[in-house]
């Protein structure tokens, strides 16, 4: 080899400046793409719905500490005429009340949902309003 020719200089593993905004170009670019999904997540999980009681047990009452009873049991509250959107629950379990409900009622429903459990209609919900949103 002659002194003129210069080799490359050897890999060391370090990024070249090149391929460092090669990959905050691709970052950029998944950011964009993952930021409407997120919002359109979040939107879905105010929108999904938890039935109270779950349709296996649909003609059951819930009581005031929340637990499914027997039909006719003495005070304890009907089903649900209609199941809760996320975001009706969501703004429930901070107070609020749960629509087309008195206060004793929308507190037993609210206490049903906090024992929602895997596999019951309404878990996947209950569970997605937990989660911190970023």
């Amino acid at each position: 080899m002659d002194d003129d020719q210069q080799l490359p200089p050897p890999d060391d593993g370090a990024p070249t400046r090149r391929r460092l905004l090669m990959l905050g170009a691709v970052g950029a670019t998944a950011v964009v793409s993952i930021r409407p999904a997120l919002a359109q997540t979040a939107g879905s999980v105010l929108n999904c719905e938890i039935p109270v009681p779950d349709p296996g047990h649909a003609s059951s009452f819930i009581d005031a500490d929340g637990n499914i009873v027997p039909r006719g049991t003495q005070g304890a509250f009907p089903p649900s005429t209609r199941a809760f959107k996320g975001e009706e629950v969501k703004q429930a379990m901070v107070g609020g009340q749960l629509p087309g409900t008195d206060d004793a009622r929308s507190r037993a429903y609210v206490k049903y949902i906090r024992r929602l459990q895997r596999g019951q209609s309404g878990f996947t919900c209950f569970a997605s309003l937990q989660m911190p949103r970023g």
